[in-house]
């Protein structure tokens, strides 16, 4: 017998004992890798046109809230009913307790369906300025900086798009039980990561 030949003999004994050791073991050899399955699917957190078309017609004046999927701030539609004749001061609280009740409302069935929530907790009330305060200052009944961060970023980015706030894209938020203030702005980075940190603002004389 050649040396080729014993290496060839020797190769076989040791690759059916290596067959054999697996088998054993209840693991079946295989050719191929195994296919453990497609990786999960995204969620897409859009409402399909059927979806919206089923969706009841909201009464009162319509607005958008930010509401989180996926890991990210959304816009939904929304809408707030505000009395006519309602005086300018008191409309943009008016719409903004709206708005924190629709941010706290349990999101709809087909919303739910791809992915939607909210961190906004129930109960939240705001009010106008208190004396000395810039007129657009929003005073919740949570300071601002004790709220999830989720929660205060999609209240930021919502009223920051409102009428509830001015007209340059943030917001000035405090509580009310203290006189201290904050020029909210809501940036393309609070709303693609709501959850990396609160939304950039800086301190302002308050009353």
């Amino acid at each position: 017998m050649t040396i080729r030949t014993v290496h060839g003999v020797r190769l076989l004994a040791a690759t059916g004992a290596l067959v054999g050791l697996l088998t054993s073991c209840g693991i079946r050899a295989t050719q191929v890798p195994t296919d453990f399955g497609p990786a999960p699917s995204m969620v897409p957190c859009e409402l399909s046109v059927s979806d919206i078309a089923t969706q009841a017609t909201p009464s009162g004046m319509p607005v958008e809230v930010f509401l989180l999927c996926s890991g990210a701030l959304v816009r939904v539609n929304r809408s707030v009913q505000v009395a006519e004749g309602t005086e300018d001061a008191q409309r943009r609280v008016v719409v903004a307790q709206g708005l924190l009740d629709a941010l706290a409302g349990d999101p709809s069935d087909e919303e739910d369906e791809v992915g939607y929530s909210t961190a906004v907790p129930p109960g939240l009330t705001v009010s106008g300025p208190a004396p000395g305060d810039p007129e657009d200052t929003l005073r919740l009944s949570t300071a601002p900086g004790s709220l999830p961060k989720y929660a205060l970023a999609q209240i930021v980015c919502t009223f920051a798009d409102s009428a509830a706030a001015g007209d340059n894209g943030s917001v000035v938020l405090g509580s009310t039980g203290a006189a201290s203030l904050r020029r909210y702005e809501c940036t393309q980075e609070t709303q693609s990561a709501p959850g990396e940190g609160n939304p950039p603002s800086e301190e302002i004389d308050g009353s």
